[in-house]
């Protein structure tokens, strides 16, 4: 396995966008960039030996700040939702930004995927970092963050996420990357893609996006992945609100969880081309997003065109949503001190 490192081109203040590709030793290779450490880039053949790259992603390195879709980033300090930007820490209540509809998302607007982070190779990983400063976005506590990437002859993509802070804060970290095992310039949609996950139960949903507390068994919905389904089938289905959120964008309770364990999450493929991507993660859960809202939000493409909806799904491994506000979810929060440590891997291969 070999690390290269190019400039890719720099920030209007003159910092440098730094792009390194890790290539293995089976013609595979993933690139990945300090704006909001992100995965730019993933390379694998299908199953006639056609190298193709399989995840979404930009023309422009500077299409990375603020693009909606938060393409391949590394997302927090919160992933996901928190209800009417609110949360309460050691009694004292805090406001965050409100941006998607009435709820912070993602850590808002100026959160880490939307922050040009530190880098350095060690030895064969890659390891973005930054310092999130007491009060950004509004949360509390100075957070030192990493995330490391490692890609070896397994061909598995390893993403460890790691945080300290001075004070009690909330911290739950995930990367947004899309998958397309069609290959990302391919004009195909995910429809044909087959997700299966390890996970019995999912979040019920308010109107709004947000849980309810209620957590649903899917069995004999359309929300029931235990064994293989197509996207397409019931994409625009009334349970749960999918029709509502124009697909798939909800969150799956991994069976069995146990805190800092990594366990199989699930795996996705794709019949057409043969690739498959098996996902395992320590987190309790993931979101499944269908890429509902990709059309017309996204900048020009790597391929040089827009995407379309449902042009890549992302499988978001993360801890639950708005757990902050609700006490019957794991718990988000972070002590000063505490270490807070969450691997995801991406292990890409043939069916």
């Amino acid at each position: 396995m070999e690390i290269l490192q190019h400039i890719w081109g720099a920030t209007p203040e003159g910092e440098a966008i730094v792009i390194y590709t890790l290539r293995n030793d089976n013609g595979c290779e993933v690139q990945v960039c300090n704006i909001g450490a992100a995965i730019v880039s993933v390379k694998s053949p299908d199953r006639d030996g056609n190298i193709d790259d399989i995840v979404l992603g930009y023309k422009d390195p500077m299409s990375y700040f603020g693009d909606g879709a938060a393409s391949g980033k590394s997302v927090g300090r919160v992933a996901n939702r928190i209800a009417r930007g609110k949360m309460t820490i050691e009694g004292v209540e805090y406001s965050l930004e409100i941006n998607n509809g009435p709820n912070h998302l993602h850590g808002g607007s100026k959160g880490f995927a939307n922050q040009l982070w530190e880098s350095r190779v060690e030895t064969n990983r890659v390891v973005f970092s930054r310092v999130s400063p007491d009060g950004e976005q509004n949360y509390p506590g100075e957070l030192y963050v990493e995330a490391a990437y490692y890609f070896g002859d397994d061909n598995e993509l390893e993403i460890t996420y790691a945080a300290k802070s001075d004070r009690t804060t909330v911290v739950n970290m995930t990367n947004h990357v899309y998958w397309n095992l069609a290959g990302e310039g391919s004009g195909a949609t995910i429809h044909d893609h087959e997700l299966r996950l390890n996970c019995s139960r999912v979040l019920e949903m308010d109107p709004t996006q947000i849980p309810t507390g209620t957590l649903l068994d899917v069995k004999g919905t359309p929300q029931d992945f235990t064994a293989w389904r197509r996207f397409g089938d019931d994409l625009l289905s009334e349970f749960n609100h999918m029709k509502d959120f124009k697909g798939y964008d909800h969150f799956f309770v991994l069976d069995g969880w146990k805190p800092n364990i990594l366990s199989e999450v699930g795996e996705l493929r794709c019949e057409a081309t043969g690739r498959k991507v098996e996902i395992l993660s320590s987190q309790a859960g993931a979101m499944v997003y269908t890429g509902n809202w990709l059309e017309g939000g996204c900048p020009i493409t790597k391929s040089g065109v827009r995407y379309k909806d449902y042009a890549g799904v992302a499988i978001e491994c993360q801890g639950y949503p708005n757990a902050v506000n609700e006490p019957s979810f794991p718990s988000i929060e972070l002590q000063a001190d505490e270490l807070y440590c969450q691997k995801i891997v991406f292990k890409l291969g043939l069916m």
